[in-house]
Parts: structure tokens; sequence; C-alpha cells
């Protein structure tokens, strides 16, 4: 391989198995090779060395950051979560960086993602691996960008641009941003509207199903992540559908960064984001006003009120999810619900607002302070997602084919409690024969376990913030439950690692009671 004429960094992403490994093995030597700084996990992080520290470190020091995603790698919750941070640190970045540069290894364009990863990579350029002799191929497409003289054709990788001349084919075009849904097999994200595996909550369905035919509703769901709430959207998106409503899924993690720059940027986004879905022309230009006056909110109400509305004859009801991340710019937060208050309200007198149904989908509490009076947060119908109950696991394990009496289920979830994500894990190992029930209770607080990836994921992220770790620590060793700091208790309360009884906590389940009690002892 040529010698680099500018040595650059790679963060290479990968699940230590193979074909992702010895790959992954190979991109590293030859970059190496050529000059360049690689960090692979496996071979750069020394014994003893605190991991997430290190991968924290290397992931803001890249330039780019090679994704190699294979079936296996497409359900790992730590790349996904190394996919998040990757994409996040270039929305924040001048310079783009890093630049994400995701290689499909023996992975078809029709395999299925989860609801992350294809919000995470819309519209990022990709690469297909499916031998050995692709390895040289990718690997001089990737020196070309770097040598000297490509500078543009670089700049256009990044953005997206490269026309008919493009290296990597993208994830699936701009006009149609990725749906919730995954598929069913799958026991990560969302679960699919065909799926066997979705466990209704009565009466939340049918409680959200009227709802959402009421002219103006407005539906709040609230839960910790991996509970469900999505796979309950699309649920009631697709009931609407089926009455003929037009529906629209939109997830504000498919929002660049710097969208949420400023708040006219951003309601741009939001109603071209809309219009798109609608398939109707961008006319944003006809109907907003100079934005210096402060008529960001009248301009997008216009939007919606004398275009976007105005040219549909069916009601639509819109689907906002993951709006925690709006949270994030409290300037820009305040505006955006108070408009959708507003907007709930007009559709109580205003006949061509009553075609609006909202479903707001977040994870967190609303910690941001808001007007009671202009908060859409205490407006609606609430929906707060429960664990699920002994005869729910019981149910979706005879589902999976495992034919086990009440006793079993309740050994199940002694560790694990109702988690829905963390008993549909348990129910995939044990029905693919992959380990036994005793097995599984034996590893689950292990490295070797099938929660592995899970732990993992929260470790990272409570060794990102210490503050966090110590609450967690006091909550775990502690045998009666803690008052915790209100910010500390709403952020562990979303990450889903905590549970209230009254105004206290206790841990989940007695999975991240084992798990986190030894591993943050030991830091």
């Amino acid at each position: 391989m040529p010698a680099a004429s500018k040595s650059a960094r790679f963060f290479i992403s990968y699940r230590s198995q193979d074909p992702d490994l010895s790959l992954a093995h190979n991109f590293y030597e030859a970059l190496k090779a050529a000059g360049h700084k690689a960090f692979m996990a496996g071979e750069s992080i020394r014994l003893g060395e605190k991991w997430p520290q290190r991968i924290d470190q290397e992931l803001k020091l890249c330039d780019y950051f090679l994704l190699l995603l294979s079936k296996r790698s497409a359900t790992s919750e730590m790349v996904t979560e190394e996919v998040r941070q990757a994409k996040q640190l270039r929305d924040g970045s001048d310079q783009h960086k890093p630049v994400i540069l995701p290689i499909r290894v023996n992975f078809p364009w029709s395999a299925p993602l989860n609801y992350d990863l294809r919000g995470y990579l819309q519209q990022v350029q990709q690469r297909e691996w499916n031998s050995p002799a692709d390895t040289a191929k990718i690997l001089q497409e990737i020196f070309s960008l770097l040598a000297d003289g490509e500078s543009e054709r670089l700049r256009e990788w990044k953005s997206g641009e490269l026309g008919n001349e493009q290296l990597f084919s993208p994830i699936v075009s701009s006009a149609h941003p990725p749906l919730p849904v995954a598929e069913p097999e799958l026991p990560e994200g969302q679960v699919g509207l065909a799926s066997e595996f979705y466990i209704e909550r009565p009466p939340i369905e049918s409680d959200c199903y009227e709802a959402i035919l009421q002219p103006g509703s407005l539906i709040r769901i609230k839960a910790p992540r991996q509970t469900g709430k999505t796979s309950l959207m699309a649920r009631i998106l697709h009931q609407a559908s089926q009455q003929g409503y037009l529906t629209v899924p939109l997830s504000f993690q498919l929002a660049d960064g710097r969208v949420f720059a400023d708040l006219d940027k951003f309601l741009r986004w939001f109603s071209t984001s809309v219009g798109r879905r609608l398939k109707l022309p961008n006319q944003l230009e006809r109907h907003w006003w100079d934005e210096s006056d402060g008529n960001s909110k009248i301009n997008c109400t216009a939007y919606f009120e004398e275009y976007l509305l105005a040219e549909i004859k069916q009601p639509l009801a819109l689907g906002l999810d993951e709006v925690d991340y709006v949270f994030q710019y409290p300037e820009i937060a305040s505006d955006f619900f108070d408009l959708l208050r507003v907007w709930h309200e007009k559709g109580k007198n205003l006949e061509i607002w009553r075609k609006l149904r909202l479903v707001v989908v977040h994870y967190t509490e609303v910690y941001i302070p808001l007007n009671i009076n202009h908060s859409p947060f205490n407006v609606g119908l609430p929906i707060a997602l429960s664990d699920l109950s002994p005869q729910q696991v019981l149910d979706l394990a005879q589902r999976h084919g495992i034919n086990w009496s009440f006793s079993q289920v309740e050994q199940l979830m002694a560790m694990v409690g109702g988690h829905p994500y963390l008993v549909r894990v348990a129910l995939y190992w044990i029905a693919r024969q992959n380990t036994t029930l005793d097995i599984l209770l034996q590893i689950a607080p292990t490295e070797v376990g099938p929660y592995n990836e899970h732990l993992h994921r929260h470790l990272w992220n409570l060794e990102q913030r210490p503050e966090l770790a110590a609450a967690m620590m006091d909550v775990i060793t502690n045998t009666n439950p803690v008052r915790l700091d209100s910010m500390q208790c709403f952020k562990l309360l979303s990450m889903g690692l905590l549970q209230q009884q009254g105004n206290n906590v206790i841990p989940r389940c007695d999975l991240y009671r084992q798990y986190f009690g030894d591993r943050l002892r030991v830091r």
C-alpha cells in the first residue's frame, strides 16, 4: 500500500467474531503499514487499561470511523453506541469529523438494521465487502480519498454528494427516512408490525387507537429505553393508516447536529421533513418570512396551516420519536414544545387543525423548565409503559416455542424483572438452544453472558458521567430505597437502570445490581 503523505487517525468498529475480526485485523495492519494511526480495541487496549475511557478518547481523536457492519454487529449494542457517539461528534465538529465509513461485511442491502442504526447512518455512504478480494479494493478507495489533490472528492464523500461516481451507495434516500419497524426475529430495537413477539399491555393499545381518531388529539408516550415506545408508536400510526389517515413518523435522531443551532433552522428542518414525507414540494420560500423579526414560530405555523394541512384531504397522524434530542437545547425546546401545545389547542377550535393528531415519544423526564400553560406534556393522553407481568412473560415464552411453568418465569424475572428487552434476549437465546435457563442465570451478570454488550454500553455511559456512576453505586450498595438528586434520578431512570418506589429509587433488576455492583466497585 502507498505510504501516507499525511497521517490520519482511524477508529475501527467491529464485532469480535469472524469474519469481522479477521477483516478488522487486515484493515488495522494495512492502515498502520501505510503510515496512519489505527485503533482497534482488541489490539490497542492494554491489559488493565480502562476500556470505556480509552474508547471515548479514541473516538474524540479519530478522523475516520471505519464501521464493519455485519449481521452480528448490526444487532450489537456496543457497535450502535459507538456509531451514535461518532455521529454526535461529527455533527458537533467544524471539520465534520470523524467521517463515518460503513462497510457491509457479507451483509446485503436488503438485510435489516435496527431502528437506531438506520437513523444514524441515513445518507451516509457505504461499501460492500463480500470476499477477501474486496479488501484491497476498499483500502485503495480509502487511500485515494486521502491522497494529495483529493480534498474536493473527500469533502464530497463527507457530505454524501458524490453523484453518479460515488464510491459508496446510500443506505436510504433522504426522501424516504426509515420507518420505526424492525425485523421481528431480532431481539434488538423495535418489534415489527407483523411480529408475533409484540405483547400488548391492555388497555394501552386500545386507548391509543381510540385517541388517535379524535380530531386534534395528542398522545404522550414516556418510558425508559428498550421498553417498546417506538413499537407502540408504529402500531398507533398503522392503526391510523388503516382508517385512511396520512401518517408521518419522524425521529429527531435523524436531524444533523447543526439543525439545532437556532430555532429558525430547526423549524425549517422540521417543516421540510414533514412535507417530504407527505410528498409535497418544498414551499418554504413562499411561506417563510424574514426570521430576523422573530417570526420563526409564526412561519412554521403558517407553513402547516396554509400549506401542508391545506394540501391534504385526510387527517394527518404525526409521530414524533426521540424528542429527548430537543431537550438538550433548552432555547429551542421551550419554543418548539410551546408550538406543539398551541397547535393542540388550535385543534379544539379551528377545523383545519383538527386534521392534525400528534404522538410524542420520549424516554426521559421533562426536566427543562416549561410554563405549565405552554407545555404539551400536561395535556392529551399520557401513556407510561410498564414492565411485563409474569403472565405476559409466560405468553412470550410460549410464542418462542418454550414450554415453561410459572416457576421458570419467576426464576427469570428474579434476575431481569419484567424488562421487555432483557426478557426477549433470554427467550431468544433459549429458543435457539444456545443455552438453558439455569446456565443463563449463572452467566447473565458476567462478561460471557448474553447481556454482555447491553451491560457494557450502560457501563460506558456511566464511566463518561462519574456523578451518575457514583449515584448508581449509592443505590446498589443500599438495601433500602434511596433518594437521589433530582437530575441524577431523572437521567438514571431514563437510562432504564432504576425504578421508582415513591420518591425513592431501587435498581431496575437484580442483573443490574450484580453487574454494576461488581464493575463500579473496582473502578
